[in-house]
This record gives structure tokens, C-alpha cells and sequence, in this order.
């Protein structure tokens, strides 16, 4: 770095942008203090900045900008992208010349020097998290349904507290520390869902926002084959509740098998739930499609989203929110208000189809509840089930997939359709299990021409003149919402 000026132990450069950083997120002083910073360039005038980026195509004038390393692609090389965007701020943690040349051609950004640009934008959400004291702090964890009871909970404590949440699932290593800056002084409680495909994940994402309220929806199997085993994966849920004090509420589904592990060594006070866990809360009636009906304190309530484990899910949302003190009347008002969850349990009416739309994401856990719901819908017209690859399964994929095909033949299906390169052992478990009558088929991969494929094969195996029940069910990566758009 000999050609830039290091400014680093410049006491006039530091006062002089912590002097001017009134209206920024963190101030000079806070950022460098909270990121072990190296200040290599102060920046012309006032130091600010009002959002913060990964992605140099999101930036916007006045961002920071944080370039992340990944195993393929290295974000130091989009910093000329997010310059031009508006970044006013830029954290590096290279000292190459090209770093340099960015410096010397762009004197009016701040340049801060970080020895890992994650480990920084993790430390620099925690700092901007302390600047909120009174903010009431919750998190939603679990392997399957935690956007579900997130959304759930946005919604009833929308009903008394000015809620702040991530947007859809921003609820990574990077998607949390990114999300926690939009909490503004407005805000009363901040609703942050916490998800993990690696050890630790949680633990770190945790550390940043320090929820003193926790939701664990149950412990399944999604990344079992990153983590291995199923009690990993509590291990990891659990430290959504290292920071969890006294005056804390750590919320547990009581039917999970690993619930008594989860409530050992805990700080705040336990609260589990379940069917027929709260006498406060009885169940009234299933409704398919349509719904759950039960009551909150004797108050009748309908959740639209069909299923027994949504219901579950709800009843895990309404255990916190009678903990923080919501009434069943806001309860009810929240719940029933709940918009349609893009991709999650979403019924779409096309034509003469009923379409249960699932295929945001897939485990063998959320494949088996909506193998489930699937077998208890009766139609007038053809019942058609397309079934696409659970990624990250590593060891346990085939099995997990042999499995959703045994499933499938349970469901009094009259077409189902196996898309993807896993599926394959789904398909031909189901020929197996399934008879010589049941009308299979399997589509390799998943790109636009299987989606056509399958289609061709819907539109073939539905009734013309009846209303069809059609199953989407697989992970985000799949695509197979991509189907409702050619039907």
C-alpha cells in the first residue's frame, strides 16, 4: 500500500468522519471499533452510510458495500460495480494493487481494511443490533416450518408491536447481519428467523441479533446430510437460546423427541406446546384444503393454511404471543389476516385445478406431511402428485427418497410424477410398492423441457370436466413452481 495514504491512526481523519456521521447506521468510530477495522482511506466528506450490500447489483447511493469470498466467485472484484452504484463505504480484506488503484481512482469512498469482510458484516449487524436496548428480540428456528410460524408471529404481534422481520428467508450467515439493519427507532420488536446448512451457523447468526424469545419448530432432517445425524442438528437448533436470560421464554414443541434435550441448561423459562398441550387452546376441526379450526380461549379462529403440521406451527406462534402478553381477540385477528405464503402450503386455483403449491423448499419431513395431506383430499376430479428432488440429503438421500416413493403409493393417486435426478429411486421404489395398475412417471433433471414434460403428463392425467387436485412438492432449487406457469 505505499502509493495510498493510510489514515489508519489519523486522529483528524477519524474525527473528522465520526464528527459527520450523525445521520449514518453505525458512525466511523462504531464500525471500525466493532470490525477491528483499518481505516486506508477516510473518504471525501461525510461519512454515511444507510444500507449495507453483498450483492454489488443491490447497492444504492449511500451503501455500504461488503464483498464476500465465496468458493467460486471473489466480491473484491464487483467493487468497481458497487462504486458506481452509490457504495460510499467499502470494506476490503485484500492489499493488492488493483485494491490500491480502487483507492486512488475513488478518494470520496471510505476504505476500511478487515482481515475476513463476513466475520466483519456479522460483528457490524451485532453493533448496530446494541443501539436498539429496548427492542423486545425474536427468533424462529427449526428444520422444517420456520417461515411459516416467523410469518405466522409477524402477523399476530403486528397486532400490538411495531414489527420488524426478515424478509421471506434472509436467514443465513450473511441473510441475518443483512437483515437486522433495516430495524429503525420505530421499531418495537424485531422478528428474525434463523436458518443453517453448516455447524455453527446458528450459534454465529444468534450471536449477532441475541433473541431473548425462541421458537424451535422441531428437529428434522433437512441438512442431515451436512450435519450427519439428527441430534447435531439439535445441538445447533439449541443455541438459539444461548442468549436467552431469565426474563427470556424459550418456546418447544413438547411431542418432539428431542424436547427434553432441548429445554436442558436454559436460562429463560420454558414453554412447550402441541396438540392438546394448552387447555386454553382446543382443536375444532380439520377442514383439508380449507383450513384448521380451533378455538383460543373459548374465541373461534380459522387458520388457512391447510394441514395438521401449519397447525402445529400456528400453535407454536400463538404460545409466544400469549407470553408477550396478546390477547386472544389480537391472536384471532392476526391469524385469520395472514396472507397466502408464496411457494408454502399456497392453494392456487387454475381452470379446472386445485393446486397445492409447496415447492419453496423439501425435507423428508415436509415431503411426508404433504404425502399426508395429499392422502386425506378427496376430488371429484384425478388426484396428480409431482414429486421433486430434497437437496442436501449427502448419505441419506437415496433412502429419503425411496421413502417419499413408498409414501406416494399410500395417497390413492391417479398420476404421480418424479422429477429430478434423486427422485429417480422415489420412482422406482413407488413401481415396487405401487402395482402394476398405478399410472408412474419419471423425468430426469430439471430444466424447462422436464417441466413441459410434466405438463404433457398433467394435462393428460387430469379429468377435463372435473376440478383436479395437483400436488408441486420439492426444493426451492427445483423450480417446480415453474410448472403453474406452463399450465
Amino acid at each position: 500500500m505505499s502509493d495510498v495514504k493510510n489514515v489508519s491512526n489519523t486522529k483528524v481523519a477519524i474525527s473528522e468522519c465520526v464528527a459527520s456521521s450523525k445521520s449514518s447506521l453505525l458512525s466511523a468510530e462504531e464500525l471500525l471499533s466493532a470490525v477491528g477495522g483499518e481505516l486506508l482511506c477516510a473518504g471525501a466528506g461525510e461519512f454515511c452510510f444507510s444500507s449495507v450490500q453483498t450483492d454489488s447489483r443491490k447497492v444504492v447511493d449511500g451503501s455500504l458495500f461488503v464483498p464476500l469470498i465465496g468458493e467460486v466467485q471473489d466480491g473484491h472484484s464487483y467493487i468497481p460495480s458497487a462504486i458506481q452504484n452509490g457504495a460510499r463505504v467499502v470494506l476490503v480484506s485484500r492489499k493488492t494493487p488493483e485494491i490500491d488503484s480502487f483507492i486512488e481512482a475513488h478518494g470520496d469512498v471510505a476504505f476500511i481494511f478487515v482481515r475476513n469482510t463476513l466475520k466483519a458484516l456479522q460483528a457490524a449487524a451485532g453493533r448496530y443490533v446494541e443501539k436498539f436496548p429496548s427492542l423486545v428480540k425474536v427468533s424462529v428456528t427449526g428444520s422444517s416450518g420456520k417461515t411459516t410460524t416467523k410469518e405466522l408471529l409477524a402477523s399476530i404481534l403486528g397486532q400490538k408491536y411495531n414489527v420488524i422481520s426478515n424478509v421471506g428467508n434472509l436467514n443465513s450467515e450473511t441473510g441475518l447481519p443483512l437483515s437486522v439493519f433495516n430495524i429503525r427507532p420505530e421499531h418495537t420488536l424485531g422478528l428474525f428467523e434463523m436458518g443453517m446448512n453448516r455447524e455453527d451457523e446458528i450459534g454465529e447468526i444468534a450471536g449477532v441479533f441475541k433473541p431473548n424469545y425462541a421458537v424451535i419448530t422441531n428437529i428434522g432432517t433437512a441438512h442431515i446430510g451436512i450435519l450427519k445425524s439428527r441430534e447435531n442438528i439439535a445441538r445447533e437448533k439449541k443455541k438459539i437460546f444461548s442468549f436467552v436470560d431469565e426474563k427470556g421464554v424459550c418456546v418447544i414443541p413438547k411431542h418432539d423427541d428431542f424436547a427434553s434435550f432441548l429445554c436442558e441448561g436454559v436460562k429463560g423459562k420454558v414453554v412447550f406446546y402441541g396438540p392438546d398441550v394448552d387447555c386454553r387452546i382446543s382443536f375444532l376441526g380439520d377442514d383439508g384444503l380449507l383450513g384448521t379450526r380451533f378455538s383460543v380461549c373459548g374465541l373461534p379462529v380459522r387458520l388457512a393454511l391447510p394441514g395438521r403440521y401449519n397447525y402445529s406451527n400456528a400453535l407454536g406462534a400463538i404460545a409466544l404471543s400469549l407470553e408477550l402478553g396478546l390477547s386472544p381477540e389480537e391472536i384471532k385477528k392476526g391469524i385469520e389476516s395472514l396472507p397466502a405464503l408464496s411457494g408454502r402450503s399456497e392453494i392456487v386455483r387454475e381452470k379446472n385445478f386445485t393446486i397445492l403449491k409447496d415447492c419453496y423448499n423439501a425435507n423428508p419431513d415436509s415431503m411426508e406431511k404433504a404425502l399426508e395431506l395429499s392422502a386425506s383430499v378427496d376430488f371429484g376430479g384425478k388426484k396428480i402428485l409431482v414429486l421433486g428432488d430434497m437437496l442436501e440429503l449427502g448419505e441419506e438421500s437415496k433412502s429419503a427418497h425411496e421413502k417419499a416413493g413408498e409414501l406416494s403409493a399410500s395417497c390413492r393417486a391417479d398420476c404421480v410424477i418424479f422429477i429430478g435426478n434423486e427422485m429417480k429411486h422415489g420412482f422406482e421404489r413407488a413401481k415396487e410398492v405401487s402395482g402394476k395398475n398405478a399410472q408412474l412417471l419419471y423425468i430426469e433433471g430439471n430444466g424447462q423441457d422436464a417441466m413441459k414434460k410434466a405438463c404433457e403428463a398433467i394435462r393428460s392425467a387430469s379429468s377435463a370436466g372435473g376440478d383436479n387436485f395437483l400436488l408441486l412438492k420439492g426444493s426451492r432449487g427445483m423450480g417446480l413452481e415453474r410448472i403453474c406457469e406452463e399450465l
